[in-house]
Parts: C-alpha cells; structure tokens; sequence
C-alpha cells in the first residue's frame, strides 16, 4: 500500500477549506452526487451527507468505460456511508463523437452522463447534481469540466479550493475508509486520442488491469499502444513485476497483447495527455 505524506500541505488551511465546503453545500438543501467510488466522490458523499443531513442520494454509471471491480468498490462505500445509491446507465459508445476518441472525448462523455443525473434529480426532487472535480483537476486536460459548467453541476471541492492530497488528509481525519484508494480513472485513458474505442478493447484492458490488481500492485494503468501493453506502477514495485514477468506477459497475450513493457517512468496521472 502507497503511504501518502501530508507534510507538503497546511492542515490548517485544509480543515478552513473543509468548513468553507460545508458552508457551500449547506444552501443547497438536497443534491445528488455523482459517485464514481474514488477518492474524491467519496469525500464528496460523505461531505454532502454530512452538510444536507441525509438529503442526498449517489448515482454511479454503469458503463463499459468503468471497471468493474470499481463499480464493486463503490457499492460497498454507499453501503458503508449509509447512503441511497442509484444506477444510472450511461451509453457512450453510442455516441459517434466519443467513440472517434477526439482530444475532447470527456466533453462527449460528460455532457451525456450529467444530462441524465439533471434528469434523475429532478425526478426525485433533488435540488442540485454535485461532480466530484477538485481544485487540481484545474491544472490538467479536463474537456469533461466544460460540459459540466454548461449543465450547471456544481464541483463544491473546486470551489472550496480543495486539492487531491487535503481530501486524502480529510478522509483520514474524519474516518472516511476511502483516504487511501488508489487513484481512478475510467478506461478510455488507457489509449492515444484518435483510436476508436470498442467494447473488447475496453475488456482487454480491463482483463489485464484486474490481473495486476490480484497480483497486488497498488496503483496500475496498462496503456495500449496497438498491439503493446504499456504497463505503468510504482517505481518500488518494479521488482515484483520483474518476478512475475512470465506469468503476466502469457496473462496479456491470452488478452490479444503481443508486446508487453514496462514503462521506467512509473505511474503518472494523464500520461496520454503530455
């Protein structure tokens, strides 16, 4: 397991901004929220929970693009919090424009997946859709973020200024089980803008990210490039794939992969986006 250093932030001001988010959603009355099961929707659950005192329901996509161990993960998390959670069934591949895989994928993607929570929400008479965006997601390739600002779904941890590594702290502080997840991402990150998705590119990969999950690594992503398997972990866990190197190159050619490496870099959010 990854251990995460909170020295490199002030605790003060990341307790402040966590005030300052309460004090965001309280005004809201009800809301429902976008709930993917990682890091940042879970804090923004269990924040919501806390602030609408109960009015609040999750809703989790169901996709091809969402793996599905993931999907389990956050099952558990809304039984644990409590909390009412639905399932909204999101059909991206439909969509001509996302499929292409342009450099704004995510706006396609968004854009189709929160017109249908507006729709949802209105439907149970929630007043407002929350997004689980935070304040560093400002810093990258976010195509998504653009639809959602058009829907007017609110990302309350952006505006509270809430980075990724304050939510952790928070997590932890306030006993949310979540602090320590890996980082997620749905699977189309897994490929270079331009290679038309499909359902069994989406399954091999996913076949070959749940084979290093069970092997242990804490933190994954298995980039395709073709017919090469470009594998991303940690740095300190590139020993253990090295022992197993065998077992997982005749793992990723039963999922179609003909070359399989191991990218020195290491593990680093957004690597198809440099």
């Amino acid at each position: 397991m990854k251990e995460f250093d909170f020295s490199s932030i002030d605790l003060k001001a990341a307790e402040a901004k966590y005030e300052k988010l309460l004090g965001i959603i309280e005004p809201c009355g009800s809301a429902l929220v976008a709930f993917s099961g990682g890091v940042d929707s879970s804090f923004m659950a269990a924040a919501a929970n806390i602030a609408l005192k109960g009015n609040v329901v999750l809703a989790t996509a169901v996709s091809e693009t969402f793996p599905g161990h993931e999907f389990g993960v956050a099952k558990k998390f809304a039984e644990e919090l409590k909390i009412r959670q639905i399932f909204i069934y999101s059909s991206e591949l439909d969509i001509e424009e996302f499929r292409k895989n342009p450099k704004n994928r995510c706006y396609y993607c968004k854009k189709e997946l929160f017109t249908k929570l507006l729709e949802k929400a209105g439907e149970l008479g929630l007043k407002r859709v929350f997004s689980g965006a935070n304040f560093d997601d400002t810093g990258d390739f976010r195509p998504g973020l653009a639809a959602q600002k058009e829907l007017g779904i609110l990302s309350p941890l952006m505006e509270a200024g809430l980075t990724k590594m304050e939510i952790r702290y928070l997590s932890k502080k306030l006993g949310i089980s979540s602090w320590d997840r890996p980082q997620m991402a749905c699977l189309t990150s897994r490929f270079p803008y331009g290679v038309e998705f499909d359902r069994e590119k989406f399954k091999a990969v996913e076949a070959c990210e749940e084979y290093l999950r069970r092997l242990g690594f804490s933190q994954y992503r298995v980039r395709v490039h073709d017919k090469l398997a470009r594998i991303e972990i940690e740095a300190e866990e590139f020993a253990e794939l090295i022992k197993n190197r065998e077992n997982v190159a005749a793992e990723f050619k039963k999922n179609g992969f003909s070359y399989i490496a191991l990218d020195i870099e290491g593990f680093r959010s957004g690597s198809f986006n440099i």
